[in-house]
């Protein structure tokens, strides 16, 4: 389980760069004009100064989906970030960002990203997404869900192991429509080998074996490889996926001229919600608490800390 949940977090932030935290100002928004949210509890930032755990969550949300989704999308996508955050937390009112796994974005960053045009309406929209879902979390038999996510599957979602029963394989359609859904990229004997070779396991590998020696051996019922031979080695799927740089591990791999091929579905490792999934969902009426009910099996989304805001 735990080797799991360690490619599950690398694959998460692929191909994400990690950000620096500092929380700064809305420009053109003062801050009562915008709320403040008081959860009691508290996010302490790397640099200086506190942030309340709601607060945190717009800029969790602004990183990790896309601003121009459907606004229930984003709300799903706000419950999953507040259910990992709390998760993390567990029962203590503060926690300090160098112990959570959850970057977020500052304004300035928000405001880089979108453009000034589109800032203050992208701003907005994912606070509302916050707001509107304020302290809901996803449980799993009375305990946070480990709440996998990823940008779009192959077309179905992968059957989670042992510790990760609620994370079920759907179909996601949807998904084939995503822009990025279907990537072609090619190397040269050597640049594959060279890759290949980083993989533990892999230093025999060598460039006469490329691309004969290449056989897929097994994939889940979603479609995703679990286990390649290459040369005299067997590797599993995400292995290979990360030492190539491939979105996802719902892969093909076959000689071309000579180099090899890889053709690859869907990006991200393809547990939990396909935020793409969401978006058309939404865009067809879903409810944000439907959307997470579809990803996810058998599981609860209600006030964690309901009794605390009475």
């Amino acid at each position: 389980m735990r080797r799991f949940f360690m490619f599950c977090v690398l694959a998460v932030m692929f191909p994400y760069v990690a950000t620096l935290a500092l929380r700064g100002t809305i420009k053109g928004l003062e801050s009562s004009e915008r709320g403040e949210f008081l959860s009691g509890r508290q996010i302490r930032l790397d640099r200086q100064g506190y942030v309340d755990a709601e607060e945190y969550l717009v800029g969790v949300v602004a990183r990790q989906m896309p601003a121009d989704y459907e606004e229930e999308a984003l709300k799903a996508q706000a419950i999953i970030a507040r259910t990992s955050v709390y998760r993390q937390m567990e029962d203590r009112t503060e926690i300090s960002q160098e112990e959570l796994n959850v970057d977020f974005l500052e304004e300035s960053q928000m405001e880089k990203m979108w453009g000034k045009p589109k800032f203050l309406e992208y701003y907005q929209k994912i606070r509302r997404a916050v707001e509107e879902t304020e302290g809901l979390v996803i449980q799993w038999e009375g305990e946070c869900i480990e709440p996998l996510f990823h940008r779009c599957s192959g077309g179905q979602t992968r059957e989670g192991d042992q510790g990760h029963p609620y994370l079920g394989s759907v179909d996601s359609q949807e998904d084939l429509e995503s822009d990025g859904y279907l990537t072609v990229d090619i190397w040269t004997a050597g640049e594959f080998t060279d890759r290949i070779r980083q993989i533990k396991g892999g230093e025999n590998v060598t460039q006469e074996q490329i691309p004969d020696s290449i056989q897929l051996i097994a994939r889940d019922d979603a479609g995703y490889v679990t286990q390649i031979q290459i040369g005299s080695h067997s590797f599993d799927g995400e292995s290979v996926r990360m030492a190539l740089g491939l979105p996802s591990a719902d892969f093909t791999l076959e000689g071309y001229e000579g180099n090899v091929r890889a053709v690859c579905r869907g990006q991200g490792h393809g547990y939990g919600m396909s935020q793409y999934g969401a978006h058309k969902k939404a865009a067809a009426g879903m409810k944000a608490e439907e959307i997470l009910e579809y990803y996810y099996r058998d599981i609860k989304i209600s006030k964690l800390f309901e009794e605390d805001n009475e």
